[in-house]
């Protein structure tokens, strides 16, 4: 049996949206794509392929799979983790819009999507991740699929822009992993969920 797990980059107000480049996600009027790229390091990027390295396949929202798919097909190199890793593995892509997607081996869970991932995810042997996607993550958190995710927390916050965990999601504890900080200031955090968020008062 596999385990769902998420690995997100954010900023220090939780915004997600558009990490890597200003044409990446301009949805809404974004206007602060790329704001990770000044801040990546040698000890992020080492993480990150930390991370590929324990994947058996990808669980991907339609708009990740497209910027990916834009990029990796062309990008394959044997002897790097993340580019093998993603051009040969399972993707599965959650999207009822997405048809004949040409980047494989890929396969669109178009139908009861709690029921398709989880049987995507009880049949593999490691781990099915979920890369960006910040749609599907929030899907994926308000269902309590997700069994452990990444937080690269950098060094900047922007004010706008779409983040990780929206009003109205379920309060949820987590217990700490692991930690680390990158020579550039970004918090690499990996965090459990062990159940709902309990309350009380300091009056008590």
């Amino acid at each position: 049996m596999g385990k769902l797990t998420l690995t997100t980059f954010v900023t220090l107000d939780g915004v997600m949206q558009a990490p890597g480049g200003p044409d990446e996600d301009p949805s809404d009027g974004f206007p602060y794509g790329g704001w990770q790229v000044p801040l990546l390091d040698d000890e992020g990027n080492a993480f990150v392929t930390e991370v590929f390295d324990r994947a058996a396949a990808f669980l991907l929202g339609r708009r990740t799979y497209e910027i990916f798919a834009a990029y990796w097909p062309a990008h394959d190199d044997p002897d790097s983790v993340i580019a093998h890793k993603l051009n040969a593995l399972p993707k599965y892509v959650a999207s009822t819009s997405l048809k004949d997607p040409a980047w494989g081996p890929v396969t669109v869970l178009d139908g009861e999507l709690q029921a398709e991932i989880v049987r995507v995810k009880d049949g593999l042997d490691g781990e099915l991740q979920v890369w960006g996607s910040g749609r599907l993550a929030q899907y994926l958190l308000a269902r309590d699929l997700v069994e452990e995710f990444h937080l690269l927390v950098h060094p900047v916050f922007l004010g706008k822009g779409r983040r990780l965990f929206p009003s109205g999601g379920l309060p949820t504890a987590c217990e700490l992993v692991a930690s680390r900080t990158t020579t550039r200031g970004t918090a690499v955090l990996t965090y459990r969920p062990t159940g709902r968020a309990a309350f009380g008062s300091f009056a008590d």
